[in-house]
């Protein structure tokens, strides 16, 4: 793949895990003023989040039908994103005591990053 084709589908992507990061961190702040614990706010927001990724992406981002088989392998990956996400979320929370919503906040984004390559390499790639 070309760096240019590489950057567009990355500022597209940007564009779908915006809506999808609006989605994780509206549906964190949400359960947390409920009263649901960090770990488990999180990853329900997130897992939430990667249905409407998913959907958003397939199509926008990388062009492509949506099908059984790539949600479910977009939804490996997606778990490896929470992983990614509430590590670094519960690590900036313990070790640097930043608040919870900010640290989901970066949390999300370097999920955004490793979920981005995931994708490219494996669920959307480019079949010649």
């Amino acid at each position: 793949m070309k760096a240019r084709e590489t950057l567009e589908r990355l500022l597209r992507y940007g564009m779908t895990g915006g809506a999808a990061a609006i989605v994780d961190a509206g549906g964190f702040a949400l359960l947390l003023a409920a009263g649901v614990g960090v770990a488990i706010a999180g990853s329900a927001s997130f897992c939430v989040a990667a249905v409407v990724n998913y959907v958003l992406t397939s199509r926008f981002a990388f062009g492509q039908g949506r099908t059984v088989a790539g949600f479910f392998l977009f939804f490996v990956f997606a778990l490896v994103g929470l992983a990614v996400n509430m590590g670094t979320t519960l690590g900036i929370i313990h070790w640097l005591g930043i608040p919870p919503f900010v640290a989901k906040v970066a949390g999300i984004g370097v999920a955004f990053l490793v979920n981005f390559a995931l994708n490219a390499t494996f669920v959307f790639r480019v079949r010649r």
